[in-house]
């Protein structure tokens, strides 16, 4: 992102939709393909008036057939074409398993480096809104399994106005994971906002006494708890790792050799989740500067309620953060 003094307020969704309005003005050879992307202007309405300014050929609704036009995406990107699939839900990628996993992941591999799959495939993600079991998942593991794949999260307001224009010049396939539950949050950005190094964590808060690691909807309900526990002295370091796969290991080492404690927050399943790799890293490259053993915080594993007390509580909040952390220090 360029550095300018000059910020506007964003929404999420904005900066979402921003992004996509300039990846097309950029280059001819993006389009946009997803279900109601056009004419309704996307089921979050990111796509909204695209269609009009950018007309049928580049911004293209597809019949309900995941598998189908992911599988269009990635030939229109073998034939050099610049393809964004949108599919509406993560949950809906299901049915593009096949497509994602067995081609774009592998093409390069099998063609002997041949064949580049420059797609990228845009997802709404996360738990929220009270959306229950069957349109509530943080599936962001099933992905980060994958050799062949570039996956990001948009945790922040910047990443949601710049990941894409990055994503887009990468030879390789891309999946950037944007989260529902977030699409009004407002948060300043920079005026010229633009984008983003997509290979690198992030530091979004220096601190001493404690690293908090995280992603996705975790990061900013992470830096609200460091807020609260510099109240009663806690110092904490907020790591948000926007880069799923490949993980960037330098960084958040360097975090845990600078605390020497480490909380990993996510809303996934605990269970072979990113906290679970995450954690295995450390205790393999870090171990011995860890002042106490390391800590997750993750999703309850349950198939997601419908209810919104109860989906609350299926996944970690602000004060569940602060509780965790405050329970760390005081076995110091």
């Amino acid at each position: 992102m360029k550095n300018n003094a000059a910020k506007i307020n964003s929404t999420y969704r904005e900066a979402l939709k921003q992004g996509l309005r300039e990846a097309l003005q950029n280059d001819e050879r993006v389009f946009l393909m997803g279900e109601d992307v056009g004419r309704y202007g996307g089921a979050f309405a990111v796509s909204k008036d695209l269609l009009q300014e950018f007309g049928e050929e580049r911004i293209m609704d597809v019949p309900l057939s995941e598998s189908g036009f992911v599988g269009a995406g990635i030939g229109a990107a073998l034939a050099g074409m610049k393809p964004i699939v949108e599919v509406m839900t993560v949950n809906f990628s299901l049915l593009a398993m096949d497509q994602i996993v067995n081609n774009a992941a592998t093409l390069l591999h099998m063609s002997g480096g041949q064949l580049n799959v420059p797609i990228v495939i845009r997802m709404g993600c996360g738990i929220g809104k009270q959306l229950a079991a069957q349109h509530s998942h943080s599936w962001e593991p099933f992905y980060a399994h994958i050799p062949g794949l570039i996956v990001l999260s948009v945790g922040t307001h910047e990443d949601a106005r710049g990941m894409l224009l990055t994503a887009l010049k990468s030879p390789d396939p891309v999946l950037i994971f944007e989260y529902t539950s977030m699409l009004n949050s407002e948060r300043e950005i920079a005026a010229d906002a633009g984008a983003v190094d997509i290979s690198k964590a992030k530091v979004l808060k220096e601190g001493k006494d404690i690293s908090i690691i995280t992603y996705g909807t975790g990061v900013y309900k992470c830096l609200e708890a460091a807020a609260e526990l510099a109240t009663i002295g806690i110092d904490t370091e907020v790591l948000d790792l926007r880069v799923l796969r490949p993980l960037d290991e330098e960084t958040f080492l360097a975090s845990v050799a600078k605390t020497h404690r480490v909380l990993i927050v996510e809303d996934a399943w605990r269970s072979v989740s990113i906290s679970s790799e995450i954690s295995s890293r450390i205790m393999e490259k870090a171990f011995y500067e860890l002042d106490a053993p390391v800590q997750r915080l993750c999703g309850v594993e349950v198939p997601i309620p419908y209810p919104l007390h109860l989906e609350d509580a299926a996944i970690p909040q602000k004060n569940d953060i602060v509780n965790a952390v405050k329970k760390m220090m005081s076995h110091d």
